[in-house]
This record gives structure tokens, C-alpha cells and sequence, in this order.
């Protein structure tokens, strides 16, 4: 059985900014993130023949504990958000992120999250136990880390194109994609930063540098102890700035490293699982009838009832 373990929030986003917000409900509020979430999930279960979701919530998007090590994680989007309540923008997508739960509740859809964690830490615990093949859907490269090939556990990455062109990596796909094993990407991904998510890296030390380092001297342990004593290929600039920085890289990789101890329990789909009533009130409301029926048809020709 092949189960879809959902980065939610990386779907309805990427439907949010794909989408013209000249897509509404019949009361004028925009429906885009919720039809093109929809419609990617419908995608998404026929690309893969199962009826097996699992859509993972972001119950906290920034946990205090990972901003207590690294106090930047994140902050640019906090800043953002002050920005845009400044501004006094409507919020067009919070309304259609609690529709979207309240559609997923209706289709009996599982959608896990868990306070003091985010999705990454549920799809991440998701991944390390079980026997099913499970493939995670996401567009954050920092969830490469869950590829194991043993475990059955894969990551479709929501690349720029249409889902036709979104691969579907193993171990060795995301070596030769990003240069280092899947259970060394946290390793290089501190020492180069990551802007996005605030973690701030060494100086001088890019990609390329990152992955020739956890080449060389294994893993973020091994080069902290070769900046000790530096030989190539790491120079005694780039050597002196990794002994600056060691106290942040070992905090950020604790922040980078997704929990993989939360105790998630999901019950395969079954039709019997379907509110119908309360989904077609949703679906009115939301004008999204269309991409509604799709993607239950979607899982009701794609459910094995043997599964």
C-alpha cells in the first residue's frame, strides 16, 4: 500500500500564489488555495493509484523550543506577517486554511498535527515507523533528511512545472540532486544557511563547499573536529570561521532536524469515512463543487478495501 504523506502547508501556498485571486466563492471571498489544493491532491492520488492520505498540519509553524536555540528561525516571517497587518491587507488565505481542514475532516481525510511541532516533526515520525511505501509530498528540500530507502519512505518534490515534472527521490536520486546522502543533508544544509528558515551558516561557505566538506570529513562532527587542525579541503579561513560559528551549527542542527519520536496513529481511509452531507455544505459555500467531487471520486475508484 502506498500512502501520500502531505507537507500541507507547501500545497495550499504554492495554490495561493499560483492561482488568480479572481477565483471566489459565491460570497467573494477567494477560493484559490482551496480549488488548487484540491485539484494537486486529486493529482496527486491518480499519479499514485491510492486512496492513502495523510494530510500533515502545521499545529505550530515556530515552536519556542527551536527559537530558544536559534532565535532567528523563522523571524523574517513573523517580521512579514507585522508587515502585511500594518499594511491592513485583507487575509485572503486564513479563511481558506480553515476551510480546507474542515473539507479534509469531511472527507475523513487523516490530518495529524501536534502541539509544540511542526508538520516537518509529524511527517518525519510518520516516516520513521511503519512498513507501507510512504511518499511525502513537499517543496521543502529540508525534508530530503526522511529518504530511506530500507524504511520504503520517498519524497516527491513539488518542483517548479506542472506535477508531471515533480521527481519522486530515492537515496541515490537525492545524492546525485543535492550532493550528500539524505542523512547528511541537515549536516551540509547548516554549514551552508538557510535564509529561509534563518538558519545563518558559516561565512564563505556555499554549496558547493558545504557538500565537499561532509564528502571529505563524513558528517558536521567530523569537520568541526577537522577545523581543529585544517587540511584540504578546508582552509584555514574557511577552518577559523566553522570554530567561530561552532556553538550556532550544532544549535541549528538541532533546530534542522526533524523530531521523529511523536507517536502518530492514522487509520486507512475507508469511504464510510465521508460526511456527505457536511462536504457538500462546504462545497457550496466555498463555490469548489467541481474540484470537490473530482478528488472524491478520485479516492473512492482508488480505495482497496483490502488494504
Amino acid at each position: 500500500m502506498t500512502v501520500l504523506v502531505l507537507d500541507t502547508a507547501t500545497l495550499y501556498y504554492r495554490a495561493f500564489f499560483a492561482l488568480p485571486e479572481s477565483l471566489t466563492a459565491p460570497d467573494g471571498h477567494p477560493n484559490n488555495a482551496i480549488r488548487g489544493t484540491l485539484s494537486m491532491l486529486t493529482g496527486l492520488i491518480d499519479r499514485h493509484r491510492t486512496s492513502e492520505v495523510v494530510a500533515c498540519w502545521d499545529a505550530d509553524w515556530r515552536p519556542k523550543w527551536r527559537v530558544a536555540l536559534v532565535p532567528e528561525y523563522k523571524a523574517h516571517r513573523v517580521a512579514d506577517a507585522d508587515a502585511d497587518a500594518e499594511d491592513s491587507e485583507p487575509d485572503t488565505l486564513g479563511p481558506q486554511i480553515g476551510a480546507l481542514a474542515q473539507i479534509f475532516d469531511s472527507f475523513g481525510v487523516a490530518r495529524p498535527g501536534r502541539a509544540r511541532f511542526e508538520a516537518d516533526d509529524v511527517i518525519a515520525s510518520i516516516a520513521a515507523h511503519g512498513t507501507d511505501e510512504r511518499i511525502v509530498v513537499t517543496n521543502d528540500r529540508d525534508l530530503v533528511q526522511v529518504i530511506h530507502d530500507q524504511r520504503r519512505v520517498r519524497v516527491q518534490m513539488m518542483v517548479t512545472g506542472g506535477m508531471d515534472a515533480w521527481p519522486v527521490l530515492d537515496e541515490a536520486a537525492a545524492a546525485e540532486r543535492y550532493g550528500v546522502v539524505p542523512d547528511k543533508y541537515v549536516d551540509m544544509a547548516v554549514l551552508r544557511g538557510d535564509p529561509s528558515d534563518g538558519l545563518p551558516g558559516v561565512p564563505g561557505v556555499g554549496t558547493k563547499t558545504a557538500v565537499r566538506l561532509i564528502d571529505a570529513f563524513g558528517d558536521l562532527d567530523g569537520v568541526l573536529r577537522a577545523a581543529e587542525n585544517p587540511e584540504p579541503p578546508l582552509t584555514p579561513r574557511i577552518a577559523g570561521a566553522i570554530l567561530h560559528h561552532a556553538e550556532a551549527l550544532r544549535a541549528a542542527r538541532t533546530v534542522a532536524t526533524a523530531v521523529t519520536a511523536l507517536r502518530v496513529s492514522v487509520r486507512p481511509w475507508s469511504p464510510q469515512r465521508i460526511r456527505p452531507r457536511l462536504l457538500r455544505s462546504l462545497a457550496t459555500e466555498w463555490g469548489v463543487e467541481g474540484p470537490v467531487d473530482r478528488l472524491r471520486s478520485a479516492l473512492q475508484t482508488h480505495h482497496d478495501p483490502t488494504a
